[in-house]
């Protein structure tokens, strides 16, 4: 998906917004499949945090009425508008700023996305981009890493690639889809249709829907988390696979491309602290003579790399 970046005051007249006090706000959002994430930053006061679940399906147009509440609030509580706002999104975005693709929430396909971000910062500056490009850009300023993959394991797997500072491919060449790249031949099905996707395989639904498997019994995450504190087989095999698909996925990326670290992050990932052991105990056996596997780390956002992205691309405009 491409960045979308809308200058201040487009379409209104109005000057970018600031606080009384002459620092700027800025506001980062992290749209996902069940909940949503905000931030306040500026330069004079705390950041400010807070985040709703999406609750049950009943239209983009719904779900917009939500946002705006939040918004809503977090104006309230200081009275000020925004400077910039920069939003992290996993759905697929056309040229025409509609989108063209969400397999985890469908009702959105078509919604004119520009407009109606815009309808809600009016005299913001507005921005958008890949929620994994965002989390990897984050994670590369936090660890002072200028060629960092980022690996993102929630509800779908994120990722995002920093070469020389720089996201790659870049947003004029769209996002880095590192959840749609095809891990297991003839695999499970993914949402998007192809069969295989590393996120078909280890996102973390993916991952309990293959420990129920194994034990023969719906598992939950708690039960997951649970299973594995106590050894279970079902549990370890189960978060063992995704460690293996995970690593498989990374190396592939390394064997192109290069990078100098990896960091594993996303709210899956961060509530199941095992998985990191497995994705780099299996990258140092896909490691090839002679050559150092590839270097692992937890994210140092934890689950709020996308977020603290979004924040960097309000920043930035």
């Amino acid at each position: 998906m491409r960045t979308r970046d809308v200058g201040p005051g487009h379409g209104t007249g109005q000057p970018a917004a600031g606080r009384a006090d002459g620092a700027p706000r800025y506001l980062g959002i992290d749209i996902g499949g069940t909940k949503v994430a905000l931030r306040t930053e500026s330069a004079t006061g705390p950041a400010e945090e807070t985040a709703f679940a999406w609750g049950p399906r009943r239209g983009a147009e719904h779900d917009l009425a939500r946002l705006a509440e939040c918004v809503g609030a977090l104006t309230a509580r200081t009275g000020e508008p925004f400077r910039a706002v920069g939003v992290a999104m996993p759905a697929t975005v056309g040229p025409d700023e509609r989108v063209t693709a969400w397999p985890s929430r469908s009702e959105w396909t078509g919604l004119p996305l520009g407009p109606a971000l815009r309808a809600l910062f009016p005299g913001a500056a507005v921005a958008w981009a890949d929620d994994g490009d965002l989390a990897a850009l984050a994670e590369a300023e936090a660890a002072d890493c200028a060629d960092l993959l980022y690996l993102g394991v929630g509800t779908g797997i994120g990722g995002g690639l920093v070469l020389g500072g720089r996201l790659c491919p870049g947003p004029d060449r769209g996002s880095f889809e590192l959840g749609h790249l095809v891990v297991q031949l003839d695999g499970p099905t993914c949402v998007c249709g192809r069969r295989g996707c590393l996120q078909a395989t280890a996102s973390g639904p993916a991952t309990l829907g293959r420990a129920a498997l194994l034990r023969g019994a719906p598992v939950s995450f708690d039960e997951l988390r649970a299973g594995l504190r106590d050894g279970q087989s079902w549990a370890v095999t189960a978060l063992d696979r995704t460690g293996y698909a995970l690593a498989a996925a990374a190396t592939g990326v390394t064997e192109l491309l290069h990078p100098r670290l990896a960091v594993l992050g996303g709210g899956f990932a961060a509530g199941v602290p095992e998985l990191l052991d497995r994705v780099a105990d299996h990258l140092a056996g896909f490691a090839r003579p002679g050559l150092p596997p590839l270097p692992l780390a937890a994210a140092r956002l934890g689950g709020l790399s996308s977020l603290r992205g979004a924040v960097l691309l309000a920043r930035r405009q």
